[in-house]
């Protein structure tokens, strides 16, 4: 491995379309050690022929077409684990951990791909039986660990162009963003989450907004209805939260938004952090 692990994430909304549409160019061009997928659409022989040479391991979901998380590396993979929630949890196609070697060192990446919801429905309270085993898993997996991945949620204002007019709507309700506040609020303190509910924080830290600043976006996702992505309508709803000790490994981070709307070969944009070792 290399001085700088370079990770991307991208929600790539099916794998085998992504690569009809341009998905190989990029990632050759852009010089990844570990790539993280979501929403891949597809099984593991699918997998392997969309990106020849490298090393995968993945969680398929068990509807066929639907979901599926990967992690794809330049060496091969000798650790990894599907371990979120119960059997009771619907996490298939969702949640995969893998134990990279930098050195002495080992960092977790996981690939997360939350579910969109939808408030008053079973969809949302999969949702958050997902958050909860989220926040168990959290903090058993290590002092240099980060979660990248499609989690489905904006955070803050600042994430949504549109916030006033999703305040109502799944992926900007009080109650998920209020897991966002404990992932992110001082570790072990208790923190008072946007919808007044109270937990412990975690400590985690939100890469893009730590080195983005207060600004808006910056956006990993657009709407595919009107023009959300020539106006820059989008949300940030990517994400990599890392553990304190591995942020501070963070020399650069940046969302890879395609130029224009036709060359884009997916709704997300590739999010890319560089951690120093």
């Amino acid at each position: 491995m290399p001085q700088n692990l370079r990770l991307a994430s991208v929600n790539v909304n099916g794998i085998r379309a992504a690569v009809r549409k341009g998905m190989r160019d990029w990632l050759d061009a852009a010089d990844v050690d570990v790539l993280t997928l979501q929403e891949v659409r597809a099984e593991a022989s699918d997998l392997a022929a969309a990106l020849p040479g490298w090393h995968v391991v993945n969680d398929e979901a068990l509807a066929k077409g639907r979901a599926g998380v990967a992690i794809a590396t330049r060496e091969p993979l000798d650790v990894w684990r599907i371990e979120l929630g119960d059997d009771a949890l619907d996490s298939k196609g969702r949640w995969v951990e893998a134990d990279i070697r930098m050195g002495d060192e080992t960092v977790t990446i996981v690939s997360a791909y939350v579910f969109t919801g939808e408030d008053g429905t079973p969809k949302q309270d999969a949702k958050y039986a997902f958050l909860d085993a989220m926040t168990a898993r959290m903090p058993q997996l290590g002092p240099l660990a980060v979660i990248t991945g499609d989690l489905n949620v904006g955070h803050r204002e600042l994430d949504i162009r549109n916030w006033r007019g999703n305040v109502k709507k799944a992926g900007f309700l009080p109650r998920e963003r209020a897991y966002f506040d404990r992932f992110l609020g001082p570790a072990g303190e208790a923190v008072t989450g946007v919808d007044g509910s109270t937990g412990p924080g975690l400590g985690w830290v939100d890469v893009g907004r730590r080195w983005a600043g207060e600004v808006d976006g910056p956006y990993s996702w657009w709407s595919n209805r009107g023009k959300a992505f020539d106006t820059d309508t989008g949300w940030r709803i990517d994400y990599h939260l890392a553990t304190p000790a591995l942020a501070e490994r963070v020399v650069d981070y940046r969302i890879v938004r395609a130029p224009s709307w036709d060359t884009r070969w997916s709704d997300h944009a590739p999010v890319v952090a560089d951690y120093a070792f």
